[in-house]
């Protein structure tokens, strides 16, 4: 399963506020076994939005969208996810009763546009904050608050599945280019990638498909590199 995300806010594109939707994101689905080919951020523009929506939707099997839900100036996801599928922006009822019943708000106290989503979606409801979320197609609408984005994506968790991948690493405190040649020793003998990601060590990052494969591939390069003493 091939997955994009897009995270939108003008706040993320600033610096103004750290992307960890991003990183937590491509972490839960890598660990379901779905490859995320890309992660895009992008502003509070509806034409923006719905331009990437419309390209990744028509080339991954999924999207996840997350930022800009709510009814105030610049939340237009819902606007801009409704415009990619050539959809209108309407009342959702079930979303007003959803908000009504377990949040204990009536239509008077909620700002004009919270429970609107586009036309024939899929409620998705925020259980830590209001503004809910929805399902498009093969298209997920969530939260940008990280709380409520990590609760309404349990919901529909089991939605991404793919073939798992096991995961080891081995820390060497040799530079990174030392070690080309061994990597290609290394991917010549075992069925495995390798990705190596320098800072105060380097880390070395085994993965494939066989559990024992990657296991005898970390113990084959833990015997030929510089081991990196973790304090």
């Amino acid at each position: 399963m091939q997955v994009a995300v897009v995270t939108v806010g003008d706040e993320l594109l600033s610096g103004d506020t750290t992307n960890t939707n991003a990183t937590w994101l491509c972490r839960e689905l890598t660990e379901r076994g779905v490859s995320v080919e890309r992660v895009t951020t992008v502003p509070d523009k509806v034409g923006d939005i719905a331009r990437v929506v419309n390209e990744y939707h028509a080339e991954y099997d999924a999207v996840v969208v997350t930022g800009g839900l709510g009814p105030t100036h610049d939340d237009v996801t819902m606007d801009a996810v409704a415009a990619a599928f050539g959809r209108s922006l309407e009342q959702h009822e079930e979303a007003a009763a959803w908000l009504e019943e377990h949040g204990g708000y009536s239509a008077a106290d909620l700002v004009e546009g919270t429970t609107h989503l586009p036309a024939g979606a899929r409620m998705l409801p925020n259980e830590p904050g209001v503004a809910p979320g929805a399902v498009i197609g093969s298209v997920y609408v969530l939260p940008g608050v990280p709380g409520e984005m990590k609760a309404m994506f349990e919901l529909v968790a089991d939605d991404f599945a793919g073939e798992k991948t096991h995961v080891a690493f081995v820390h060497t405190s040799e530079p990174e280019s030392s070690l080309i040649e061994r990597f290609e020793r290394l991917q010549s003998e075992f069925d495995v990638t390798v990705g190596s990601y320098p800072g105060d060590h380097v880390r070395v990052k085994l993965a494939g498909a066989e559990e024992t494969t990657v296991e005898a591939a970390a113990a084959w390069l833990t015997e030929r590199v510089e081991l990196y003493e973790q304090e």
